[in-house]
């Protein structure tokens, strides 16, 4: 018990190094006299568009991960599922512990449903993949509308039929059952992915940009792997200085580029803010209290 403590408490304690490293170092490339004028300058009806278009993202992703479930067989209706996925966005924000949301959701199910912990890890591992690959897909698609990368196109095309080729090979050898359900939640990951790209069009947008929209949603796309990672705050400051960085390795406006992932950031912040309202009356997810994070763990500890 204490060995797993004080691992939690040093890998909590890493996480806000890395934090705390990543604004500074952005701290260090922007003005924030710049940002807050270009802050109250944008246009906050697409603000609020990209809002929408976000929290939208945020239900598919929910009915998404539904439709994993029911691959393991594990039926439950979509206002659940869509309660217990708020929750875990709230978690992957303000208390990742050392297991982020995704534990968080394990040991509900595994709590009020006859199912066992790796079937689920299975399933929530399987909608990760499922969004990692359609974030390629979208990826490589804006490579192909970028030609100053230099990529040629039928290098692209190959590599994203190689890459789907493979992921889908290794479904039908390891876990077939999956492939069920391949198509419906795939469009789904497409769909997450598509509209969180809108929404960061709507920033763009909003903040008054004219410009080539391709390369800040490159970079924007490929700070999105950050989201994957469970991590202190919701990623803040990381996200961000991969946006300066790829800002400034592409010359362009590193103060955009921040701003962009700084109202990207404040929007999820406020979807997953939606799921106070389960911490506060627990009673509507079917428990008295939510577990703490050491709770969690020691519950998916017993799986192992």
């Amino acid at each position: 018990m204490k060995n797993r403590n004080s691992w939690t408490y040093i890998k909590n304690i890493f996480k806000i190094l890395i934090t705390a490293s990543a604004i500074y170092w952005v701290s260090q490339k922007i003005s924030f006299v710049e940002l807050k004028n270009a802050w109250n300058e944008c246009n906050l009806w697409y603000v609020l568009l990209a809002l929408l278009s976000y929290a939208l993202s945020q239900l598919i992703a929910s009915s998404r991960l539904n439709s994993f479930l029911k691959v393991i067989g594990l039926h439950i209706s979509e206002r659940y599922n869509l309660k217990l996925y708020q929750v875990g966005l709230l978690y992957n924000f303000f208390l990742p512990g050392g297991i982020g949301g995704d534990g968080y959701k394990i040991y509900f199910l595994k709590k009020h449903y006859a199912v066992r912990g790796r079937k689920v890890l299975s399933a929530v591992f399987f909608d990760r993949l499922s969004g990692l690959w359609a974030l390629s897909i979208i990826t490589g698609c804006l490579v192909i509308f970028m030609p100053r990368l230099a990529i040629p196109n039928v290098l692209t095309i190959g590599i994203l039929i190689a890459g789907t080729a493979t992921y889908i090979y290794f479904l039908r050898v390891f876990f077939s059952a999956f492939l069920s359900r391949f198509i419906i939640t795939h469009i789904k990951a497409l769909a997450v992915q598509g509209f969180q790209t809108l929404s960061a069009i709507a920033i763009l947008y909003a903040l008054g940009f004219d410009g080539k929209f391709s390369p800040y949603l490159l970079i924007f796309l490929v700070s999105s792997l950050v989201a994957i990672i469970p991590s202190i705050l919701g990623g803040a400051g990381l996200r961000e200085s991969l946006m300066a960085f790829g800002a400034e390795y592409f010359q362009l406006d590193p103060h955009l580029a921040v701003l962009i992932s700084l109202i990207f950031y404040i929007i999820s912040l406020s979807v997953a803010s939606s799921g106070l309202y389960y911490v506060l009356r627990p009673q509507r997810m079917g428990a008295e209290r939510l577990p703490s994070a050491d709770e969690v763990e020691q519950e998916l500890e017993k799986e192992e």
